[in-house]
């Protein structure tokens, strides 16, 4: 069990048969009342992000994720293979535990694979797992661009106006 006031960042929770990350946390002591903590917990299956504030002595079950590396080996119809990187064992996990922006991923592409109490409940990307390489543009292609607008006319300073009314002083 760990209680709210031992929060920290990174830290998993079950609260209400759902499994929380604790993504930003703040111990706040105000002038008048009770302390509390106002952190930003992370639904680990899900991926929704709430905000939320507990008294510090609530006790709460500590979860333990276990993250594997494995590598996306391709998509069969509802499921998607992965292989394990130590045993080369093929992992099929369903589509539905798997994020919408799983679809960018390419085979062979290194991902983490989130299972909690020996049930998979996410797969997701490693952050440096994409590697986009930009065609290098050559003279010519810049040669050969349409022109851009020229920039804006300078301004001028204004005319000088002689006034009537001048303040000059007589001797």
């Amino acid at each position: 069990m760990i209680s709210a006031g031992e929060f920290r960042n990174g830290v998993t929770f079950e609260q209400d048969g759902q499994v929380l990350q604790v993504v930003e946390f703040q111990h706040v002591k105000p002038g008048k009342g009770a302390a509390f903590v106002r952190t930003k917990t992370k639904n680990v299956i899900t991926g929704s992000v709430v905000e939320t504030s507990y008294n510090p002595t609530a006790k709460f079950p500590q979860a333990f994720i276990e993250r594997k590396d494995v590598t996306y080996s391709y998509e069969d119809g509802d499921l998607y293979h992965f292989m394990d990187n130590e045993t080369y064992d093929d992992i099929p996990v369903n589509a539905s535990d798997v994020p919408d922006n799983f679809k960018f991923c390419k085979e062979n592409e290194p991902c983490k694979l989130l299972s909690y109490k020996g049930a998979r409940s996410s797969a997701s990307r490693s952050p440096t797992s994409s590697s986009w390489k930009l065609p290098r543009r050559t003279r010519a292609s810049r040669a050969t661009r349409p022109p851009t607008r020229s920039s804006p006319p300078r301004w001028r300073p204004a005319r000088r106006f002689a006034s009537p009314c001048s303040s000059t002083r007589a001797i």
